[in-house]
């Protein structure tokens, strides 16, 4: 146990939305009757899971008098199962957590039809959110029910980063395993051993702990398919299933996935993008602005829906990746206020 750690009390309901999957509701009062329809389903990043993203906690005390439940979603990929999950399977999952909190809600409040519903990731749980909004139902999915994947409401990304930017920001300033030259190498040999042993006898395969390191990934036990999917190291010409969010990515790419959230049928109303401007895991070439312009146009082109780009959007002055402590309290106030704003209109919009 580390010396900075805290033992906390957080009440709450854990949901079991699927077979070995559940959700925890925020719940000071978990007994009391249950007078608010809306959901807000919040989905983590890499190596997170419950209690790890600290402004939640903001988020559920600034809604905690409205009509507004805030739900914390365990996927498979969740803690140190995302270096053998996907984008697809998380996807899944997340559909029927939104199926599920629908039903329990629909029949709890006794609300004529179903309340509101906001998916909001952090982090590469963006990623999670932008696929889900974007991409074409997969056969896994069809075959894992015999209902299309649910609508939802409105959608949030907080945090939306380039895992392979982040990848490669180390490679070209080297770090404590070794300088520039080293770290690309073991990139280069890794990158080659993946597209080798991807499927071997119809398997994925997990590569060297101790080379993964080496270039910043933890020790995770990360997948061939899903390190070749992280790094993405035929960018920008062929990028893989998760680089969405690298500022070198082709307008005709975003145009693919920014571009379909309004074809797809997914999203109902908005969907707000809350970068921040001092995000630590962000490319230091990076211009923010610009990028979130880039993903802007792309979501509003060709849309019949004015809204679908929330007005709250924007970068979030001086937020690091996950605003929390005292340094953070204005950025994390900003970040709560605008999802709240953004809820309020999700909330009034028929």
């Amino acid at each position: 146990m580390s010396s900075d750690f805290q033992p906390s009390l957080q009440p709450g309901i854990l949901h079991n939305y699927a077979p070995r999957l559940t959700a925890f509701e925020y719940a000071p009062a978990p007994d009391a009757k249950d007078g608010k329809p809306n959901s807000l389903l919040f989905i983590g990043g890499l190596g997170d899971g419950y209690y790890t993203v600290p402004y939640v906690n903001d988020i559920a005390a600034a809604l905690q008098t409205g009509k507004w439940s805030v739900y914390s979603v365990q996927l498979s990929s969740s803690y140190g199962g995302w270096g053998m999950g996907s984008l697809d399977k998380d996807v899944e999952e997340i559909g029927k957590c939104v199926e599920y909190v629908r039903k329990y809600k629909s029949a709890k409040t006794l609300t004529e039809g179903p309340g509101k519903i906001v998916i909001m990731g952090h982090s590469t749980g963006s990623q999670d959110v932008l696929h889900y909004l974007y991409s074409q139902t997969p056969d896994s999915e069809v075959a894992s029910t015999t209902r299309p994947r649910p609508s939802v409401d409105g959608a949030i990304m907080q945090a939306p980063v380039s895992d392979r930017e982040a990848i490669l920001s180390t490679l070209k300033s080297g770090n404590e395993h070794g300088s520039p030259e080293e770290l690309q190498k073991v990139f280069d040999q890794l990158v080659a051993m993946a597209k080798k042993e991807s499927h071997v006898e119809g398997k994925d395969v997990l590569l060297p702990l101790w080379m993964l390191e080496k270039i910043g990934l933890s020790d995770t036990a990360i997948t061939a398919t899903r390190f070749l999917s992280l790094a993405s190291p035929d960018s920008p010409g062929a990028p893989r299933e998760d680089d969405l969010f690298s500022s070198d990515v082709t307008d005709p790419r975003l145009q693919e996935t920014f571009g379909m959230i309004s074809n797809r049928g997914f999203l109902k109303k908005s969907l707000l993008v809350l970068p921040g401007g001092a995000d630590e895991y962000a490319a230091p070439w990076l211009d923010k602005e610009k990028t979130l312009e880039r993903w802007r146009e792309a979501t509003v082109k060709g849309s019949s829906n004015p809204d679908i780009w929330d007005s709250n959007s924007g970068v979030i002055p001086g937020a690091m990746h996950s605003p929390s402590g005292p340094d953070q309290a204005q950025p994390r106030e900003e970040l709560v206020s605008r999802v709240k704003s953004f809820l309020g209109n999700i909330e009034k919009e028929g």
